[in-house]
C-alpha cells in the first residue's frame, strides 16, 4: 500500500482488493479541460509548495523520532467509493502517508482512501463563483467521509462576507465553524497575508506555525537565509576592523609612550649637563 499508517476500517482482503482494482481501470482519474484562474492556479501552488519547502510536521507520539511523511497536492481526486464520483479539492493536506513508487499505476495516479488507509487531514476549497456549492454539498460530503478541517477562502466574498473559514469535525460528522483560524491538530493555521508572490501582489492564503508565524516560502526562506549570511559576515566584518582599529589604538599608544620615554631622557641628559659643576669636581 502508499500508506505508511492504515486505518484498520480500509484494510481489504486480497480477493476484494483483485476485484477493486478492475473496477478502478475503469475510473477516469485525469481530465484535460482547463478550470482553474490564474489567481486560483497561483494560490494552490503557493499552498503546497511552501508545506514542501518550510515545513516539518509536528512528530507523532508512536514514532517521535521519525520525520512524518506527508502529500501536499492541489487539484487531485480523492476516491472515496467506487460507485461515487471523486471529491477534488484545490488542495489537500495528507499526514503520514507517501506516494507510491509506481505513481503511473492506475490505483496510484489519484488519492484513493483504500490505498493510502486515510481520509485527507485538511482540504481547502477556493471559492470563485457561486457554482461550487462550497458551503453546501462540499461541505457535508467532506464531513461525510471524515475530514478533520475543511477550510473555504472565498476572497470575492461570493458566498458571504467572511473572506476566510475554517471548520473542523465534531461529533456525528458535522463541521463546526472555528473561532481561530488554528488547526491544532497538525500544528497549522491559516492567515490573510497581503504581499508580492510571484511578481504579483494580492491578499494571499497563507499557511502559518502554532505560534502564528507565516510559514516563508523556499524563496522567502533562502532570501532570509542570505541576509542572514550577509548580516553575519557584515558583524565579523564589523568585529574584525574594531580588533585592527583597538590594535591600532594600542600600537599609537606604545609608541607614544615610547617617545615620551625617550624624550624625557633626552631631558634628563639636557639637564645634567647644564648643571654647574659642583667643588668637589
Amino acid at each position: 500500500m502508499s500508506q505508511s499508517l492504515v486505518n484498520a476500517q480500509y484494510v481489504i482482503d486480497e480477493d476484494l482488493r483483485r476485484q477493486i482494482e478492475q473496477e478502478v481501470e475503469k475510473l477516469i482519474t485525469e481530465t484535460d479541460e482547463p478550470v482553474d484562474s490564474l489567481f486560483s492556479e497561483k494560490q494552490q501552488r503557493l499552498l503546497t509548495g511552501t508545506l514542501y519547502s518550510s515545513w516539518t510536521p509536528p512528530a507523532s507520539e508512536e514514532q517521535p523520532e521519525t520525520p512524518r511523511p506527508f502529500i501536499a497536492a492541489a487539484n487531485v481526486g480523492i476516491f472515496y467509493g467506487l460507485n461515487r464520483p471523486p471529491l477534488v479539492p484545490d488542495m489537500f493536506l495528507s499526514l503520514d502517508v507517501q506516494i507510491a513508487e509506481d505513481w503511473y499505476a492506475k490505483n496510484h495516479r489519484s488519492y484513493f482512501v483504500w490505498e493510502f488507509g486515510k481520509v485527507p487531514e485538511v482540504v481547502i476549497e477556493i471559492v470563485s463563483n457561486r457554482e461550487g456549492n462550497e458551503l453546501g454539498s462540499k461541505l457535508r460530503d467532506y464531513a461525510q467521509i471524515g475530514v478533520s478541517y475543511y477550510v473555504v477562502y472565498d476572497p470575492l466574498q461570493r458566498l458571504s462576507k467572511d473572506e476566510l473559514r475554517v471548520y473542523e469535525l465534531a461529533a456525528g460528522k458535522r463541521y463546526r465553524l472555528r473561532d481561530n483560524r488554528t488547526m491544532p491538530d497538525i500544528g497549522l493555521g491559516l492567515t490573510l497575508w497581503t504581499g508580492i508572490f510571484e511578481a504579483k501582489e494580492a491578499t494571499w492564503l497563507r499557511w502559518c506555525d502554532a505560534r502564528g508565524q507565516v510559514i516563508p516560502t523556499g524563496e522567502e526562506r533562502a532570501a532570509r537565509e542570505a541576509e542572514a549570511r550577509l548580516q553575519a559576515e557584515a558583524r565579523l566584518q564589523a568585529e574584525a576592523e574594531a580588533r585592527l582599529q583597538a590594535e591600532a589604538r594600542l600600537q599609537a599608544e606604545a609608541t607614544a609612550r615610547r617617545q615620551a620615554e625617550a624624550e624625557l631622557e633626552q631631558l634628563r641628559k639636557e639637564l645634567a649637563r647644564l648643571r654647574p659643576p659642583t667643588a668637589e669636581e
